[in-house]
């Protein structure tokens, strides 16, 4: 990795950056980041069975990560801007690894929930920091390109690499001397000493970018937080208590009552935590609601497939991570595809592609076999015709659409805005990715039970006690029945995506070539 070259914030600080490593550092930052949304997912049954967990609260250690992350990315994105955005991605890997730390430590359910929330917090400033980084960075055109290549990888692939590395990881029992470790804590174990380097590593290779201090509006960030916060968590809330529940009713209308004061705010303050002309570009704001819609669909894909690899096929968590693995081939191939091809075909034609090909792939799942008919069928996949085309499909669509519109998301933002633009767009991805999982839920759930009851009246009537055995197989045919409507409302969403790439993102691939805030004339041709 010998590409050296300066860019004006670094030329500012007479320093010279070495790009190669500046990518390497910031990738791994943001895998870190992504991959502790999933790697636990695995290790849930013995954290339960160690901490004694109720089922109902179980869930929390999934969703309190995601709950701060959610909420506070704006906050993180624009302290980066106002404070440094290398400070600001130091101090959040210093407390992502630290949180992690604690969290591996846990000898209760409480310390280790809020060691959860903590995580987030760090993931909120670290992730938008990196992203803005590659922005003031890499200077436009192809070296740009190329690292939003490999940085949409890792914020795709992170998923799948955190359910096997959670497998493995879970499987793994460490004895040091006396010290006696649970593999399940390994999997936040390990983020401490990565974190940790990480962010003693960022100054030599990263600049610092210009901080705006004292500019940081209040008013904005408690509203703005606390609606995000009131919206995640109702949204997370709704998909095991259902819409109707008065705790979620409640936090969604608090949720959007405080956005909508926040809104007010931030149209008269003078320095607003987020700045209106973010959203005043069609193709940024065609690509942040893309970008919501399509993450939602994805992570119903690895929630309810990777339920279906181990409940239904009966695979061990390491070997369902390594079902996953052709996904991150094939993202990482695309992405690396999609970012040579963007230099020379329109970021609407490989993104509209994309997210058809990934909608293709969620309605292949959405085939998956069941008879949920009495006498009940054993029914299963083959993983070779059923799931890897469909994987492999949904790989490729996803990294044909990630690349593009995450260029598209942040081309143009004025340089002090860059930090508040890609927390956006984190919230975006967030925020969709929960909203989208929910819906998906209420919808499974809502197939499940209905087949439940018709397939209790339908035995009552022929008599007689199902056996353990046939009563294991018609779970698992109603869970893949609930699943299949979910991988097809997955498809919906994504054709949505589509539909607005399609429509709203005009903008042309020479013009990805320059750089410059809107506003400012750009010669194309």
């Amino acid at each position: 990795m010998t590409d050296v070259t300066t860019t004006p914030e670094a030329q500012a600080s007479g320093r010279k950056q070495h790009l190669g490593w500046a990518l390497v550092l910031i990738c791994i930052a943001q895998l870190m980041v992504v991959l502790d949304g999933t790697i636990v997912n695995i290790a849930l049954p013995f954290i339960q069975n160690d901490l004694d967990i109720s089922t109902a609260n179980l869930r929390w250690v999934v969703t309190g990560y995601a709950l701060a992350f959610g909420s506070l990315l704006l906050l993180g994105g624009r302290l980066g801007d106002l404070y440094g955005r290398r400070k600001v991605f130091m101090i959040g890997l210093v407390i992502f690894g630290v949180a992690s730390l604690l969290g591996g430590l846990a000898t209760n359910e409480g310390l280790l929930l809020a060691a959860r929330a903590f995580q987030g917090f760090g993931a909120a400033l670290a992730s938008p920091a990196a992203l803005a980084l590659i922005t003031t960075t890499f200077p436009a055109g192809p070296s740009r390109n190329r690292a939003f290549a490999v940085y949409a990888a890792m914020s795709g692939v992170g998923a799948a690499v955190g359910l096997l590395l959670g497998g493995w990881l879970t499987g793994t029992h460490l004895d040091i001397g006396s010290l006696d470790i649970d593999g399940w804590r390994l999997t936040l174990l390990i983020n401490t000493p990565i974190g940790i380097a990480a962010a003693l590593l960022a100054p030599r290779v990263l600049a610092e970018s210009e901080s705006h201090p004292g500019e940081l509006d209040l008013p904005g960030a408690v509203t703005g937080t606390l609606g995000l916060l009131g919206l995640v968590y109702g949204i997370s809330r709704a998909g095991n208590d259902g819409w109707s529940d008065v705790w979620t009713v409640a936090s969604l209308v608090a949720g959007v009552a405080l956005l909508a004061i926040f809104l007010w705010v931030e149209s008269r303050v003078e320095h607003p935590l987020l700045p209106t002309r973010v959203f005043a570009n069609r193709t940024r704001a065609a690509s942040f609601v893309a970008m919501f819609f399509a993450p939602a669909a994805m992570f119903a894909m690895f929630f309810y497939l990777s339920q279906y690899i181990q409940t239904v096929m009966g695979y061990s968590p390491i070997k369902a991570g390594v079902a996953f693995l052709p996904f991150c081939v094939g993202l990482v191939a695309a992405a690396g595809i999609s970012s040579n091809l963007i230099n020379r075909i329109d970021p609407r034609i490989l993104a509209g592609i994309g997210t058809l090909m990934a909608a293709a792939g969620l309605f292949g799942f959405s085939r998956l076999p069941y008879d949920t008919s009495l006498p009940i069928q054993d029914l299963q996949a083959s993983y070779a015709t059923d799931l890897l085309p469909y994987i492999l499909l949904m790989s490729f669509g996803m990294g044909m659409t990630f690349v593009p519109l995450t260029l598209t998301a942040v081309h143009h933002l004025r340089a002090e805005d860059s930090g508040i633009g890609s927390g956006v767009l984190n919230t975006m991805q967030q925020v969709g990715g929960a909203l989208g999982l929910s819906l998906l839920a209420t919808v499974a759930t809502q197939r499940i039970d209905d087949l439940v009851k018709s397939v209790g009246e339908a035995a009552a009537k022929l008599g007689g006690t199902p056996t353990a055995e046939q009563q294991a197989v018609a779970s698992h045919q109603i869970f893949t029945a609930g699943a299949t409507d979910a991988f097809l409302f997955g498809a919906g969403l994504m054709v949505l995506a589509s539909l607005v790439t399609w429509i709203f993102l005009t903008v042309k691939h020479q013009e990805l070539a320059t750089d410059g805030p809107e506003g400012v004339p750009v010669h194309v041709g």
